[in-house]
């Protein structure tokens, strides 16, 4: 199922009649049977964007399409959509069984069959042995699955999750985003997921969208908006540790980070912001790029280099290199930088040049 988003906005208005815009223009795509992460920080508009897909939040203008319907004037539980809230939502007092078998029961669909739906569903989520329980007796993964579990029952056009892994540990929150990339692959669901974490988007979304205050950065693959980033924002939002951003200039045909020369770079002579991924540098015997090494952190195969920052020395920037280079603190290195790693920035605007 294709979701089409056509100039969706959405304006918060207050007490005292102050607007506020969370969600200016969109205008986007969801493939069908993908999982797209919306992505963004917190107030960046995307839980409005998910619940007016969804429709518990009425659009102030704008479409929303599911394939060739417009379903903006649809009640939410007339578009065909599962929703998996941050909290779970689940009914205390019910077990598993009885908390997936609820939307069925709404729909009036026969015992025996909601039954056979409720564990086949469960079996698929991994929490087929536990129909007998109530949510107080599951960890917070099982409870994320048994809503999930029951957002999946009543076979959905649309899953919806908002923040599904927010509350859970960091090791439960590994296991589950990968439950969820496989439940959505085996069911072929189109699912949109909400998070403000770039390393969870990007780990199981076929596409993500970044946003900044309601309005899209940047659509595409996870590894090439990463690689291949739009603008200043979206380069500093995506990457662990995050991208170094540097002062730089076009000089006489050279870039230059203060006197240190870099590449050879085609463009009018003026101040520019260069962004270099921390696995961007390789280290050299000759370079006018070179620095005094502060810190060593040593993680596996793995170093990395914590250096003074050029434009201030109050700040630092990191460079992962090999460890058997074997660099120690004190040490002074030379670096040459890979230029696929490397983004220049408009100094105004910060749209990449």
């Amino acid at each position: 199922m294709e979701i089409t988003l056509k100039n969706l906005t959405k304006v918060f208005q207050s007490k005292k009649e102050e607007e506020t815009v969370a969600v200016d223009n969109l205008d986007i795509k969801i493939p069908s049977g993908q999982l797209t992460g919306l992505l963004g920080p917190s107030g960046c508009g995307k839980s409005t964007t998910l619940y007016m897909i969804s429709g518990l939040l009425r659009p102030t203008s704008g479409e929303i399409y599911f394939g060739e319907e417009n379903v903006t004037p649809v009640p939410p539980e007339e578009r065909g959509i599962g929703l998996v809230f941050q909290n779970y939502a689940l009914y205390p007092h019910m077990t598993v069984r009885q908390n997936i078998l609820f939307p069925l029961e709404n729909v009036k669909m026969d015992r025996e069959e909601a039954l056979e739906k409720a564990q086949e569903i469960a079996d698929l989520v991994g929490i087929g042995h536990l129909m007998n329980r109530k949510p107080k007796q599951l960890s917070g993964g099982q409870q994320q699955r048994v809503a999930i579990a029951r957002a999946l029952v009543k076979s959905p056009r649309v899953l919806l999750l908002d923040e599904p892994l927010s509350n859970l540990d960091a090791r439960l929150r590994l296991q589950t985003r990968e439950e969820i990339k496989r439940i959505q692959r085996e069911t072929g669901i189109t699912t949109i997921f909400v998070t403000h974490d770039q390393e969870e988007a990007m780990s199981i979304s076929d596409e993500i969208v970044v946003m900044r205050e309601g309005v899209t950065q940047q659509i595409g693959a996870p590894q090439v908006v990463y690689n291949k980033p739009n603008n200043l924002f979206v380069a500093k939002f995506l990457g662990t540790p995050p991208i170094n951003i540097f002062d730089g200039r076009i000089e006489n045909g050279r870039l230059m980070i203060g006197e240190a020369n870099i590449m050879k770079f085609e463009g009018k002579d003026r101040e520019v912001t260069i962004g270099i991924r921390p696995e961007g540098f390789k280290m050299v015997e000759r370079s006018s790029f070179q620095a005094d090494v502060e810190f060593v952190e040593t993680i596996g195969r793995d170093t990395t280099l914590i250096i003074p920052h050029p434009n201030d020395e109050s700040k630092t920037f990191r460079a992962i290199v090999d460890a058997d280079y074997g660099v120690e603190p004190g040490d002074t290195v030379k670096f040459n930088v890979k230029p696929h790693k490397m983004h220049i920035f408009d100094k105004e605007t910060g749209e990449v040049l």
